[in-house]
């Protein structure tokens, strides 16, 4: 697809832009930089070398593990103070952006599964020069709150693609499992799942919080109704869990889901999930912190407006055992 197309030149675009800082002269004038295109940071954005990276995961969530490897990694390639935090009360998140901008970083790197919750925290890092990229969730806003540029997959496109690939293996009916109340993500997924599957579909929500009861729920969904041949999982977690439900239902339902994890990796050795939407969060971390260290360096902006899409790919058997290696090591 075409988006998915400027994504990924978006991304090589960044690569290209690390060699280019990494061996420029010493001697440039940093006055020079106030005439830039897209306009420079604050000096006092310029000059602290911590990035705040804020985002929604909460505590031993796997997947941001893996954002938080990559923001790490590119912290210490590129000499910058990498300070991660995840919360998942959007008010508290809210309250870490603040405590960043009074801080005086010099730059936020941010989730936003709540934009309406975190709007005034994040117009006022912006409103201060300070540089905000934007990752994950919340794309349609970025722009629209000050952020330079936004990092992540598109996840209407990416829910489309799910529900076309499930469509395509002969599954006629959907259920598509929402673990995180009042994330737009989640939603903007299934809605996407539900055009690309083109067929009977339905949403259940759960809290991933209570795995017992998550498992209950789905186990008494494909229970209620035998026709449910298709279960779309939107977190790894989830994705365990349903497989537990649909093995506790005595259901032929495929799982597939979105994200890995090693238990995802396993499922798809087994067969017991047939693919899983891998929006390859590493460099939803690496790559923002890159970004505000060429803006603040050399006032370069990457994305031209768009966002720059690091998915969605797709794991299955064709391709789990080499994807392993690297989810072992945390960077998938």
């Amino acid at each position: 697809m075409p988006r998915r197309s400027l994504g990924l030149a978006a991304a090589l675009g960044v690569s290209a832009l690390v060699l280019a800082a990494c061996s420029s002269p010493t001697g440039i004038d940093p006055d020079a930089e106030k005439t830039a295109a897209g306009g420079a940071p604050s000096a006092a954005a310029k000059g602290n070398n911590t990035v705040a990276v804020i985002t929604h995961g909460s505590a031993g969530d796997a997947f941001w593990s893996v954002v938080q490897n990559g923001a790490q990694d590119a912290g210490r390639k590129l000499g910058v103070d990498v300070q991660y935090q995840g919360n998942g009360d959007p008010a508290a998140q809210a309250r870490l952006i603040d405590n960043a901008v009074t801080q005086g970083v010099g730059g936020i790197v941010v989730s936003m599964a709540n934009p309406d919750a975190l709007a005034n925290s994040i117009k006022a890092a912006t409103a201060k020069g300070i540089p905000v990229i934007t990752i994950n969730s919340g794309q349609a806003r970025s722009a629209e709150f000050g952020a330079i540029a936004h990092v992540g997959q598109d996840e209407s496109i990416a829910g489309e693609a799910a529900g076309a690939r499930l469509r395509q293996a002969g599954r006629t009916k959907l259920l598509c499992v929402i673990h995180e109340a009042g994330n737009i993500g989640l939603n903007q997924r299934c809605d996407g799942a539900k055009a690309g599957f083109a067929g009977p579909a339905r949403t259940l929500q759960v809290d991933i919080a209570n795995p017992t009861d998550t498992q209950a729920r789905i186990r008494g969904a494909l229970q209620s109704d035998s026709s449910i041949d298709a279960v779309l999982a939107l977190n790894p977690q989830v994705a365990a869990v349903a497989v537990g439900a649909v093995g506790d239902a005595g259901s032929k339902a495929q799982i597939a889901t979105f994200d890995l994890n090693p238990d995802v990796v396993a499922g798809i050795k087994a067969g017991t999930i047939g693919f899983a939407v891998d929006q390859q969060q590493y460099l939803q971390g690496y790559l923002p912190v890159t970004m505000i260290k060429l803006y603040r360096d050399n006032a370069n902006t990457v994305g031209g407006g768009r966002p720059v899409l690091t998915g969605p790919g797709f794991v299955d058997r064709n391709n789990v055992d080499v994807v392993a290696g690297y989810a072992r090591r945390g960077t998938r």
